[in-house]
């Protein structure tokens, strides 16, 4: 998260001189990768609330094990922001005067969470952090499903940062893609106590509960599709076993 949020500060505070839209993709492909990369062998590298409540909705998790992700990520994403505050302290005063506001020429309350383009619904935007993270979850499962073709274990963490790369490449210009609870809400209420106030919740029509909601429902919503399109299809190990006996008795 770190490396995500500083680099939208960078963009953001550098008025472009520092980076372009293409440097926040690659930096949050980066923090995704390292953070699977620290935290797989612990927990499986439960980063996405979204991953996580799909998880216990499932029956893959427990009603602790959700809290203390949940909260886990929730506090390693406040304290992101964070840091992120503390880093670029001088530079976000400079460039705002001291006003820290959501919207106007200055606005840097985007730099911690995301904000809606002005051309775009509600609904749009809803439908839009909806689909991006039916293809996460669609990549992730594609990426480490071993019952179908599997990437190599140490490969994984890479490939999950090269999916989220792919989604802000294409899929960030309408929402700045959230696809994840834990990456909005913990630096949003951060935003609010640290001096931008509750513009940060009631801005764009109280936009802050679509980046929760909505990668929730569409978590779900890819689990379903994959199982549907995919997991349906790919035959137990045991069964596939059974049938490559069977074929060996009858060439004997």
């Amino acid at each position: 998260q770190v490396f995500g949020l500083s680099a939208v500060a960078q963009v953001v505070l550098g008025k472009g001189n520092t980076g372009q839209y293409l440097s926040i993709n690659i930096a949050f492909g980066i923090g995704v990768t390292l953070g699977i990369y620290a935290a797989g062998g612990v927990s499986g590298a439960h980063l996405n609330a979204a991953i996580t409540i799909t998880q216990w909705v499932l029956g893959n998790l427990s009603w602790t094990r959700l809290a203390a992700y949940i909260t886990g990520q929730f506090l390693g994403s406040f304290m992101a922001a964070a840091t992120v505050f503390a880093l670029y302290y001088d530079a976000i005063y400079d460039y705002t005067q001291g006003n820290l506001t959501v919207s106007g020429p200055t606005a840097t309350a985007m730099i911690f969470s995301t904000y809606p383009a002005p051309s775009v619904s509600l609904q749009g935007a809803f439908f839009t952090e909806f689909t991006a993270t039916v293809m996460l979850i669609l990549g992730v499962l594609v990426i480490h499903d071993e019952k179908n073709n599997a990437a190599l274990k140490g490969a994984q963490p890479m490939l999950s940062g090269m999916l989220v790369l792919g989604i802000g490449l294409g899929m960030g210009l309408n929402t700045g893609y959230a696809i994840n609870p834990s990456r909005d809400l913990p630096p949003r209420i951060f935003t609010a106590m640290a001096g931008w106030g509750m513009d940060v919740f009631t801005a764009e029509h109280s936009w802050w509960w679509v980046p929760v909601a909505a990668p929730i429902l569409g978590c779900l919503a890819g689990v379903f599709i994959y199982k549907a399109c995919i997991d349906f299809h790919n035959e137990p190990d045991h069964e596939t076993e059974n049938k490559k006996e069977e074929a060996g008795t009858e060439t004997s």
